[in-house]
């Protein structure tokens, strides 16, 4: 089959607002640490076959976080990342060997009302944020990143309360969500996805989120530490507040 960027089921013109949207998603997750990642998956969620969503959007995630993990790599903090490194394939592993059916809405639930604690509550102790606790927290998501897609809030506001500078948790942050998303091409690959039919497109979705990436770098220089953690908060507490309502939603309470 010939390759093709305009995969089957998109059109020239929903095609286009999608690279554009690559753009602007990956602008203000460089600028603002995250929250681009779910505005993408919505967007994706209104034109591509519902069978793709999951697998073409974790691929352009993967290389999108790639890209700023490349751009930003003086900036990471690799002590942690080298303890976060064992629990993805832990976490990875655990969760394709164990069967899990518990309700989606209780992981929505959890994983937003935590996001809010760490944002808004007391802070953590420090010795969580020790070797041995980036690796439990790393396990842990990694392991529920395989059932649900909304894991991105809860590893970006785990990695702001480790530090303070805007650049070291937006660089830790790229390679900690690339080395998570990267198990995901193999599973969904084994899985028989056609990943061929899709490639051209998801290559320029990647290569248009590079851009946005460097737009979004250089808005993050002109950015204080303070007004970033302010921001990165807000953005946060929404994904968090969405996620709390698709947890009513999913549970049958509205």
């Amino acid at each position: 089959m010939e390759l093709t960027l305009i995969p089957e089921g998109l059109t020239t013109t929903t095609a286009g607002i999608l690279l554009i949207s690559s753009v602007i998603t990956s602008m203000i997750t460089a600028s603002l640490g995250a929250g681009g990642g779910v505005l993408l998956l919505v967007l994706m969620a209104l034109w591509i076959p519902p069978a793709a969503i999951i697998p073409v959007h974790g691929m352009i995630q993967l290389g999108s976080n790639t890209g700023r993990a490349t751009l930003t790599w003086r900036h990471t903090d690799w002590k942690a990342i080298a303890a976060f490194a064992p629990g993805v394939l832990v976490g990875a592993a655990l969760g394709a060997w164990v069967l899990v059916d518990l309700p989606t809405y209780l992981w929505q639930l959890t994983i937003g009302l935590f996001v809010l604690y760490l944002c808004w509550g007391p802070a953590l102790p420090r010795g969580v944020f020790g070797s041995t606790g980036i690796f439990l927290a790393s396990g842990l998501t990694s392991f529920i990143s395989l059932f649900v897609g909304a894991t991105g809030p809860l590893v970006a506001s785990f990695i702001k309360q480790m530090h303070a500078d805007r650049f070291t948790t937006v660089a830790t942050f790229a390679t900690a969500m690339t080395l998570q998303h990267a198990p995901k091409a193999l599973v969904f690959g084994l899985a028989g996805f056609m990943f061929r039919d899709w490639l051209l497109f998801i290559l320029a979705m990647i290569a248009f989120g590079f851009a946005g990436t460097w737009l979004g770098l250089h808005a993050l220089s002109s950015m204080s530490n303070r007004h970033f953690t302010r921001m990165f908060n807000i953005l946060l507490t929404l994904l968090a507040l969405r996620l709390l309502w698709q947890a009513g939603g999913s549970a049958g309470w509205w």
